[in-house]
């Protein structure tokens, strides 16, 4: 049985919630949600989450039936400095405080090597928002390492990596330009930035984006559709439970869904619960519940139904695996190697274990790449090294393929 929480509607809720049961027709018709009918469901009752949940799985049947994906990755965390200070954040370090690095590049290829051996084909490049603006010593550390900014030493790392290694990057690196998106291209198959929420007030005084102008959501917005103007293959998506309305979760799943039918290019939409740390400023603040989650990926799942939808296990565990009865079709990222450096008190699942809770509920646990297989063959279409890489490391259908 979930845990429900009721929450209040604020000034931008949708109207009162309708009884599901003579609705679940419509929601397996393929007809497009409207945002009052998203919001409604997102605030169902237990008593109608079988139906959401039942209308959700067919959709997800519908567009991949029978398998979950996961992408088995090193995460490299190039700099955990960063100019802003979300208050949900154990990640970003200020220059002398306990903990702040940046890796080198031997240790960068050390990484990336050892996750070679492991089986790995993924390396997750995190890191801080353009933290030489904040920091001279971080300005002092590049100039060190023979690069202009921490773009220009990211964008070497994936090619050096891309180089050396059968590993493909994934650079995580905040907001970009044109110019930087389509650098980063030539050197990595796809690339993420969460947006998180469009709930701009979220950056006031005492909020979780307090201090943190790069979570400004229009400045989100604008590198993820520059992205889909250069059909760049791009991972977004929510995260839940930072002081937004369930009404601006279903507005942050509406404007990804707008950016995808424009442009096509978003690859996974992640459904992220915030997990309280001791830590934080937000230590205190209550965590989505499963059921919350439950809903939400639902409700995402019947927004996008051919979009490939991800929750990372580990912060759901133990029960990670009721989220597939929700519509998720993928794990994300797991690593046999590191650990989740954002949430490092949260270890992934063992990939046996991963598999034998994914095959409990009728599914074929299959290895992607860090690029999906449905964007495989845009990637390969040009010549060059990082296209000869991707086709050494995808099988016929684009997944990974299986060592021989």
């Amino acid at each position: 049985m979930y845990d429900f929480v009721i929450v209040s509607a604020g000034p931008t809720a949708c109207t009162d919630h309708q009884p599901l049961g003579p609705h679940t027709e419509e929601l397996s018709s393929g007809i497009p949600l409207s945002r009052d009918r998203a919001c409604q469901l997102i605030r169902c009752t237990e008593s109608d989450l079988p139906s959401l949940l039942s209308a959700a799985m067919q959709a997800r049947q519908n567009f991949k039936p029978g398998t979950v994906t996961y992408s088995r990755k090193v995460f490299i965390p190039l700099t955990n400095l960063c100019r802003d200070y979300c208050s949900y954040c154990t990640f970003r370090r200020d220059p002398g405080q306990p903990g702040a690095y940046t890796m080198t590049p031997d240790q960068v290829l050390e990484v990336a090597r050892a996750g070679q051996k492991m089986g790995c084909t993924e390396a997750l490049f995190s890191l801080g928002d353009k933290p030489e603006l904040a920091f001279p010593e971080m300005r002092e550390t590049l100039r060190r390492l023979g690069y202009k900014s921490t773009l220009h030493y990211l964008e070497a790392m994936c090619e050096l990596v891309l180089r050396e290694t059968t590993l493909l990057p994934h650079p995580n690196p905040g907001l970009m330009s044109a110019e930087w998106i389509a650098r980063l291209a030539r050197v990595s198959p796809s690339m993420g930035l969460m947006l998180e929420t469009t709930n701009a007030s979220l950056l006031n005084t005492g909020a979780a984006h307090d201090n943190a102008p790069d979570k400004l959501p229009a400045r989100r917005l604008h590198t993820i559709e520059e992205a889909g103007r250069q059909n760049v293959p791009f991972t977004t998506g929510l995260l839940m439970g930072i002081g937004e309305t369930v009404e601006d979760r279903v507005d942050t799943l509406l404007a990804i869904r707008d950016l995808h039918r424009r442009y096509g290019h978003i690859q996974e939409v992640i459904i992220q619960n915030f997990r309280a740390k001791p830590e934080i400023p937000m230590r205190d603040w209550p965590e989505p519940t499963q059921a919350e989650m439950m809903r939400t990926i639902a409700v995402a799942r019947l927004l996008m139904p051919d979009a490939n939808i991800q929750a990372p296990p580990n912060l759901s565990a133990p029960y990670y695996d009721e989220l597939l009865d929700a519509g998720i079709n993928d794990w994300g990222g797991i690593s046999p190697l590191t650990p989740d450096f954002i949430n490092p008190e949260k270890p992934w699942p063992h990939l046996q274990q991963l598999k034998i809770r994914t095959e409990a509920k009728g599914y074929f646990l299959r290895q992607r790449l860090p690029v999906y297989p449905e964007f495989v063959p845009a990637v390969t279409a040009a010549p060059g090294l990082l296209s000869e890489k991707v086709k050494a490391a995808a099988d016929r259908e684009g997944y990974a393929r299986r060592p021989a």
